[in-house]
């Protein structure tokens, strides 16, 4: 990583300050110029060396720099990356990618057009019980898969001060677009396109205009179903990741600590970055050919978003493949917008 690239950052809301900024201003392959701050200068009081602008022409007007982070309202995505592509500028857009598949296909061709990169921001990808959860897939252990579960809980009962979640008018509302992308990139990265689906929302908070409770049905080849599953009025969280094969199955809560970590002011840096503490070991139960039951807990792996940042530094660099490929969005988007 000898030839930083040089960064700007759309935003320093809460996914500028925890999920990019920690990371451009440590990973050696990034350097971050430049912040949009439109008000208080919160990123330039912590990050002394960058530069505060006060508009998103400003940034894309300099010519300095290569890749623009698109961190901005989900209603946006599409207008603002297109800006970014046409201003010659890589992109890493957060999710969601956009609001419909034809927005993401835009997107796309433009930047292939312009022989750009345009990188999805799927760093749940990375979270310690994923990267267990795959792990024990991939091992063979669980013998041919069954069911497979995947949820994030919340109990969030008063509506969001974020409009452009909340409001039915605003393209990519709700929660669909909010965690969806989340559960629907983890089972797309282990399984591919599913074969079919079936969709189930809910509103339920009092005053909620937009879905605020979401089941997916997946089914897959050799009779996988996959269930994804997330809600803002779940009181007693459930395990985030459970897996039933014909030998065995595994189950590990959703305890990745890195957005805690990050939120309170730790750098990816620290070695206690990334480590789920005791008590979190994902449980593998193992029925061996005498039929008599094996559990054993294990201890997850680190967590590590700059595996993300990695990737982006060799796409770019490198014209290395990124993991989160076109097609993955592309199904992803056929299942968020239907």
């Amino acid at each position: 990583m000898s030839k930083p690239i040089i960064t700007g950052l759309m935003a320093y809301g809460m996914s500028g300050r925890i999920f990019h900024a920690p990371f451009l201003t440590t990973n050696p392959g990034f350097r971050l110029k430049a912040v949009v701050e439109r008000h208080e200068k919160k990123a330039k009081a912590r990050y002394p060396d960058i530069i505060s602008l006060n508009s998103i022409d400003e940034l894309l007007a300099d010519d300095e720099i290569e890749l623009v982070v698109v961190n901005t309202p989900n209603n946006t995505h599409f207008d603002l990356t297109m800006r970014a592509l046409n201003a010659g500028k890589h992109v890493l857009l957060e999710k969601p990618a956009a609001a419909t598949g034809a927005e993401v296909k835009a997107m796309f061709d433009l930047a292939r057009e312009k022989n750009l990169h345009l990188l999805i921001y799927q760093n749940r990808r990375w979270d310690s019980g994923f990267l267990q959860t795959k792990e024990i897939i991939e091992s063979g252990r669980l013998g041919e898969l069954i069911e497979v579960h995947m949820r994030m809980d919340r109990y969030k009962a008063a509506i969001g001060v974020k409009s452009f979640k909340e409001k039915k008018a605003n393209a990519a509302n709700g929660l669909v677009y909010d965690l969806g992308p989340h559960l629907i990139d983890n089972i797309i990265a282990l399984f591919g396109r599913p074969l079919e689906f079936y969709k189930t929302t809910g509103i339920y908070r009092e005053g909620s205009e937009v879905p605020d409770y979401f089941n997916y049905h997946l089914k897959y080849p050799n009779q996988l179903n996959v269930y994804l599953t997330s809600g803002l009025l779940i009181a007693e969280h459930l395990p985030g990741f459970v897996v039933h094969g014909t030998l065995g199955s595994f189950v590990k809560g959703r305890d990745d600590v890195q957005e805690a970590q990050l939120d309170a002011g730790m750098l990816p840096t620290d070695p206690a970055y990334g480590i789920e503490p005791e008590g979190c070991d994902g449980k593998l139960v193992i029925i061996g050919l005498d039929n008599q039951k094996t559990i054993e807990y294990l201890r997850p792996p680190k967590g590590d978003y700059n595996g993300l940042f990695t990737a982006v530094y060799h796409t770019i660099r490198d014209n290395a493949l990124y993991p989160v490929t076109e097609e993955h969005i592309a199904w992803q988007l056929e299942l968020l917008e239907k």
